[in-house]
């Protein structure tokens, strides 16, 4: 009997356990089932605000389009006003340019009429141009001829003047050359001298040098001597040589 009350103890504490999850089950299903519903909620309203979002979108659009359509209108209308115009203003210049060709026309034949009557004048004071350019060139191949003989003299002076002029020239060269052979001979004697004195003057460095070199030794000698216990002298022997 006591194991059958804990038995049912326990199935009756089993049942209120599972009564108790049960209970929080419905509880979190009816949580998730309220959420779901204020998603869809929200999911239509902002499907709403999307759809009125298009539909101004959709208006500004057709408003625009209308206004361009407006613009497009009035820009047309103006480029055909631009046309009729410049049209009117080409149709005057055509006007202009065909009263200008008449006019044109009968300036050029006014115009040739004078040049026949100016060509007919000018013939004329050609011929009379003509004879004094004729009698002018029988005057001037006078004149040509009297300057050719005076020229050919001038040539004729100027060829002896030439000849004159080189026999000096001739005479002035060959005693620049003279001149110059005399100069070139100095500048070689005095190298020559030159070259003799530099020659004497390395032979005197350098009989001075072995002299030096000789005092030197000679000195280094006498040095050697004075510190040697066997040296005797009374007297440098190498005075002669350091004098």
């Amino acid at each position: 009997a006591r194991e059958r009350r804990e038995s049912l103890a326990f199935r009756n504490a089993e049942a209120a356990r599972h009564d108790a999850v049960m209970a929080e089950l419905l509880n979190l299903a009816r949580e998730k089932e309220h959420e779901s519903y204020m998603l869809q909620w929200a999911g239509e309203n902002d499907a709403k605000k999307y759809l009125a979002d298009q539909e101004e979108l959709r208006r500004q659009s057709l408003a625009f389009r209308n206004a361009e359509g407006r613009r497009h209108r009035e820009i047309d209308e103006e480029m055909k006003r631009k046309v009729v115009m410049e049209n009117a203003e080409n149709e005057a210049i055509a006007a202009a340019c065909q009263r200008d060709v008449q006019q044109y026309k009968s300036d050029c034949a006014a115009r040739d009429r004078a040049s026949f009557c100016l060509r007919g004048k000018e013939h004329f004071s050609t011929r009379l141009k003509e004879e004094n350019d004729r009698q002018l060139r029988l005057d001037e191949e006078h004149e040509s001829h009297l300057l050719d003989t005076a020229a050919w003299q001038d040539v004729n002076e100027y060829v002896e003047e030439c000849k004159r002029r080189k026999r000096l020239s001739l005479a002035f060269r060959a005693k620049e050359k003279r001149r110059h052979f005399e100069h070139e001979k100095k500048q070689r004697e005095l190298k020559i001298q030159q070259q003799h004195a530099d020659t004497n003057f390395r032979s005197e460095d350098a009989r001075y040098i072995e002299m030096a070199k000789l005092k030197e030794k000679a000195r280094i000698a006498l040095e050697s001597f004075k510190h040697s216990p066997n040296c005797s002298f009374g007297a440098n022997p190498f005075d002669t040589v350091l004098r």
